[in-house]
């Protein structure tokens, strides 16, 4: 009988970068005094996916996470384009569908980089990022 090797399989690196991002992240905006409902929201009716969702004193925030190991090329906020801004818009629409039409929100965007060793994350946040028309 022959020997099998079973191999792991791994994300790429930079998906592994991104989730290591989105989870320190959280953390992070805990530390703010944030209420976290919700990590990788979907909707099954809506193409893509709200990273973080919680709560900042009485304000719904929508948290869209960019994480880079470098500032070298953009800033890590600006890969949120009209284009993402429409998609994180449309999949908010359908969680605020299930809360009262009073409730108030926002979209945010937290960038982190891990630019040294020990790559100990930096946080930059903007919040109320883009309007929703």
């Amino acid at each position: 009988m022959a020997n099998r090797t079973v191999t792991k399989t791994t994300r790429p690196e930079h998906q592994s970068t991104g989730r290591r991002g989105e989870e320190d992240a959280y953390f992070y905006l805990r530390k703010l005094g944030y209420v976290m409902v919700a990590r990788n929201f979907r909707s099954p009716r809506r193409r893509g996916e709200i990273d973080l969702i919680a709560w900042d004193k009485d304000v719904l925030c929508f948290v869209e996470v960019k994480t880079r190991t470098t500032r070298d090329v953009k800033p890590a906020e600006a890969a949120v384009d009209r284009g993402k801004q429409r998609e994180l818009a449309a999949v908010a629409r359908e969680y605020l569908h299930h809360l009262p039409p009073s409730c108030q929100f926002r979209f945010d965007v937290l960038s982190v980089y891990y630019q040294k060793q020990p790559s100990l994350p930096m946080f930059e946040l903007f919040q109320n990022a883009f309007p929703v028309s």
